[in-house]
């Protein structure tokens, strides 16, 4: 009887991680069977850009994953039955219809996250989000039809409204593009950083709102602490991710973020036959920090779990230690870029890559990641291995 391996969403690390458990075990042994609601790969770290009016290359998993073995399943996640070891998927092209339902022997947990809107009056209604490719492209369309000197605010300071704010303002110089932070602009980068970022926000002509907290979002404008109004024909929401609620509801352990709690291995602490990986998972890194969200976190994760997983069903030796950084890959615009390298726990150092350079590496990267996730069948069928089911014994948590 084959061993049914369910992996549950194919952003970046469920797509990875299926190609990866398919290139390493033999199709004789296990059945993989992928889940996702849309039918191609989407390069979610592109999504300001889809917003800025590019086009991507489409990337169908039925091309992805053909030969593989890995059998696509386009459905809806609605429930996880960690108990009787079974998945609910709802098709969305076909409403009414009963829910099928998934049995599984090993499940891959890799639904993501979404905008987390922080509670803040109005923003659920209002505002735009670039989390995943139906926000961004409803974005996309509302500045499409924005004339000349409309406002458009972005509110965030980290990772994607930086990208978001440089990437619209360089797409439309026309408008009138502002950048809303609750701290300073770049706190977390090391000085060259920091002051690169600002030279080419100035350079843009964003107009930047430091230590400024949202407190809500109206249709035309966005109220800050103190009731100052800032007006705002387009309101884009970057502070920061939600997971996919769908643990909420098993008997999983959780963590305060309600990412799943999983070991060294990015096996759950609490049900040894389910791994989360990417942003559904409270893992630690280097120091004993949790990894933050992000795609640099999210490859790593993947690529532990599945040769986890092979590990455990061959016999073979288990991965060991936790995973680390070396630097943040920073988008500004097509033309300007900025490469903060950091130390393994994802602290600030001072070198710093700049400039039209830095637009290329990020680009690189990019492109790599995307290579490495849409190329599942490089290197096959080079050491597929045969299952044992000698189960390794548990690691020790570390979350």
């Amino acid at each position: 009887m084959q061993h049914r391996i369910v992996v549950l969403g194919a952003g970046y690390t469920g797509a990875f991680a299926a190609g990866r458990l398919a290139r390493r075990l033999h199709p004789e042994d296990v059945a993989i069977t992928l889940v996702n609601a849309e039918p191609d790969f989407v390069e979610r770290v592109r999504m300001h850009q889809v917003a800025a009016g590019q086009d991507l290359k489409a990337r169908p998993f039925s091309e992805m994953f053909a030969g593989t073995g890995v059998e696509l399943k386009l459905g809806k996640v609605t429930g996880v039955d960690v108990e009787r070891k079974t998945v609910t998927v709802t098709d969305p092209s076909r409403p009414g219809a009963p829910a099928a339902e998934l049995a599984y022997d090993t499940l891959v947990y890799a639904l993501g996250s979404a905008w987390n809107t922080q509670g803040v009056p109005g923003t659920a209604e209002h505002a735009y989000e670039i989390a995943g490719r139906p926000g961004a492209l409803r974005l996309r369309e509302r500045l499409a039809g924005l004339g000349a000197g409309q406002p458009v605010v972005v509110v965030g300071g980290g990772l994607t409204g930086v990208e978001a704010a440089t990437e619209i303002a360089e797409a439309r110089p026309d408008l009138d593009v502002a950048l809303v932070a609750r701290g300073d602009l770049g706190d977390w980068l090391a000085p060259k950083g920091r002051a690169h970022l600002r030279k080419v926000v100035r350079d843009l002509g964003i107009t930047v709102h430091e230590r400024t907290e949202v407190t809500a979002v109206e249709p035309d404008r966005i109220t800050v602490a103190g009731g100052t109004a800032i007006p705002a024909a387009v309101t884009v929401w970057t502070t920061g991710f939600a997971v996919h609620p769908i643990a909420q509801a098993t008997d999983l352990r959780l963590g305060a973020t309600g990412q799943i709690v999983v070991d060294e291995t990015m096996r759950s602490v609490s049900h040894p036959d389910v791994y989360a990986i990417g942003d559904a998972a409270l893992a630690m890194g280097r120091g004993g920090k949790p990894l933050r969200m992000s795609c640099a976190s999210g490859i790593p994760t993947a690529q532990r779990a599945a040769d986890a997983i092979v590990a455990r069903l061959t016999g073979g030796k288990l991965p060991h230690g936790a995973p680390g950084y070396f630097n943040q890959c920073i988008s500004l615009g097509r033309k300007q870029g900025l490469i903060q390298y950091v130390t393994a726990d994802d602290r600030a150092v001072p070198a710093a890559l700049t400039g039209r350079l830095a637009a290329v590496y990020k680009e690189l990267i990019c492109k790599s990641a995307a290579w490495g996730v849409t190329n599942p069948t490089y290197g096959m069928p080079a050491r597929r291995r045969r299952v044992t089911r000698r189960q390794a014994p548990a690691v020790k948590a570390v979350a």
